[in-house]
């Protein structure tokens, strides 16, 4: 198969490609936490709107490493450095945002005795589908995956490296939709739980809030070796 794979596709050690891109999607990151948290407290219809920006954005940044972008981040460790920072701060923003939403609803007494549910800012008046597209092209695990892990694939001796980059292109997107569909549907189960039980709910959003400050430290202190 490997075999095969090269010498039609340009593809070198397909089998190490997707393994290693199934153990990365399955690594805790901001897509993920963030389909996750739109599913739990919108529904499924709203969680796939999330994914579908968080296969667009995915899809950007495979366009974007074929172009060469990838390239010219490793040669321009000033241009990747602007990048990382602007992708940093807006990750630490929204979790500053999730975990305040956190604690002005756990402050809040629900009316009729009824637990309040938790108020996540903007996540009910904001398109799903924009802020997941936003959130995965300033993903760190996604940008350092396709800077870093992704175009090592791809034999620079083939004739028509386009083919490799669609080929890889189409597994990391199999691989993304079977996930995020489940956390979906997890998501989705859990909804009921936390419109009864506003400690959960509360614990939920702040838990994401904090992941996404780690999300952005590490895109922070992120490099390229």
């Amino acid at each position: 198969m490997n075999a095969f794979m090269h010498a039609s596709l340009g593809i070198t050690d397909f089998w190490t490609f997707v393994l290693g891109t199934i153990f990365i999607v399955l690594l805790p990151g901001p897509n993920s936490m963030y389909v996750l948290s739109v599913a739990a407290q919108r529904g499924v219809r709203a969680g796939y709107r999330g994914a579908c920006g968080v296969f667009l954005g995915d899809l950007i940044l495979m366009v974007l490493s074929a172009a060469g972008v990838a390239s010219l981040l490793k040669a321009s460790p000033a241009l990747f450095y602007v990048v990382k920072t602007i992708g940093a701060a807006y990750l630490a923003w929204i979790g500053f945002q999730m975990l305040r939403g956190a604690l002005r609803s756990w402050s809040q007494r629900g009316e009729a005795g009824q637990p309040a549910a938790v108020e996540v800012p903007v996540e009910r008046t904001t398109d799903p589908f924009r802020k997941a597209l936003v959130i995965s092209l300033l993903n760190p695990k996604a940008i350092l995956f396709f800077i870093s892990f992704f175009i090592q694939f791809v034999d620079p001796q083939f004739a028509r490296p386009v083919l490799s980059f669609v080929a890889l292109g189409l597994v990391c997107q199999i691989c993304s939709f079977v996930y995020l569909t489940t956390i979906i549907l997890v998501g989705a189960r859990l909804a009921e739980a936390f419109r009864r039980r506003r400690r959960l709910s509360v614990g939920m959003a702040s838990g994401v809030g904090a992941m996404f400050i780690g999300f952005g430290a590490k895109l922070a202190t992120a490099t390229l070796n």
